[in-house]
């Protein structure tokens, strides 16, 4: 995705800090340096996030719970706990398409290694039984989690990001700044206030001569998932590297998914879910929770983009 600033204002102030293996990004417009010093400490929070949630350090949080938690209770703080439970929600309400626990069907396909292949059909079979948020006991009572079965693992990956933009989002709004832009890498942003009609983002694929939309936000958040930047080409065919947990195998037939709605980690999520779920999945999902807004692009030789449900807080347009 790309920020299409309006070119109204001379400057616009950047303010970056590099987390989660890609680049954060606060901007600011240049009457807002009063709110410099906020946004740099709203992006230093990052560390700590990163620290929990990571499956890349020994110390973290998942990796504590991938640990031990298949051999009893493991608690967690609740912020922690209330992720685990919105993923567990947003994995019922799509079916199974988004699910936290697909890691080892990404082992088995090589993706983990970015050294593709095709697996057999009991290494799939194998890696299945592992997978699926069933899998995964949430306590409330004692904000703990239990795994029913070893080998099952947790990667917050294709929610992260999302989480911590709105982890940013919710310190830079206690702190008064009412207009901001917040992205992560080139797959999630979040537009603090509506400055003016909207912050103008161009929805591209590496795979489309021209920007599939452009969508402007208020207060809202974009996520998008797709198959056209990581993927593998094994004896001649194209896997993309997001993998469907119903099915064992790489999801297929949609090129990219971009959701639109009130939570950057909910947009994060629903983006991966409708990617692999297709418009099946985000029609029965919007039709079912308002204000949420997915755009798909078929995989095939069209120029379609499906736009699939509604939210008040964006409008939608060809380019």
């Amino acid at each position: 995705m790309t920020a299409v600033l309006p070119g109204v204002l001379e400057y616009w102030l950047r303010i970056e800090r590099r987390a989660m293996a890609c680049p954060f990004e606060i901007t600011l417009d240049q009457r807002d340096t009063q709110w410099v010093a906020v946004a740099q400490a709203a992006l230093r929070e990052l560390d700590p996030i990163e620290a929990k949630l990571t499956v890349f350090r020994d110390t973290s949080a998942i990796v504590d719970l991938n640990r031990h938690a298949a051999s009893g209770p493991v608690g967690c703080d609740a912020e922690l706990f209330a992720l685990l439970s919105r993923c567990a929600e947003l994995s019922r309400d799509t079916g199974g398409a988004f699910d936290i626990t697909s890691t080892p069907l990404s082992r088995a396909w090589g993706f983990l290694q970015r050294d593709g292949r095709v697996p057999s059909e009991a290494e799939v079979t194998e890696a299945r039984e592992r997978v699926g948020m069933q899998h995964v006991r949430l306590d409330a009572a004692g904000s703990s989690v239990l795994f029913a079965r070893h080998g099952v693992e947790l990667n917050l990956g294709a929610v992260g990001k999302g989480y911590a933009l709105d982890r940013i989002a919710t310190t830079l709004r206690s702190n008064g700044v009412d207009r901001a832009l917040l992205s992560a890498g080139r797959s999630s942003l979040l537009g603090i206030g509506d400055h003016g009609r909207g912050w103008p983002i161009d929805i591209v694929s590496p795979r489309r001569s021209r920007p599939l939309a452009r969508v402007w936000l208020r207060d809202a958040a974009l996520g998008t998932s797709g198959a056209g930047t990581q993927f593998a080409v094994i004896d001649g065919k194209r896997y993309g590297h997001v993998v469907d947990p119903r099915s064992g195998r790489p999801s297929e037939g949609i090129l990219s998914a971009s959701v639109i709605c009130a939570s950057a980690a909910d947009a994060d999520a629903l983006s991966t879910g409708f990617l692999v779920g297709g418009p099946a999945v985000a029609h029965s999902y919007c039709e079912r929770h308002p204000g949420v807004l997915a755009l798909l692009t078929p995989d095939d030789d069209s120029d379609t983009t499906l736009v699939i449900g509604e939210c008040r807080r964006a409008d939608v347009e060809d380019v």
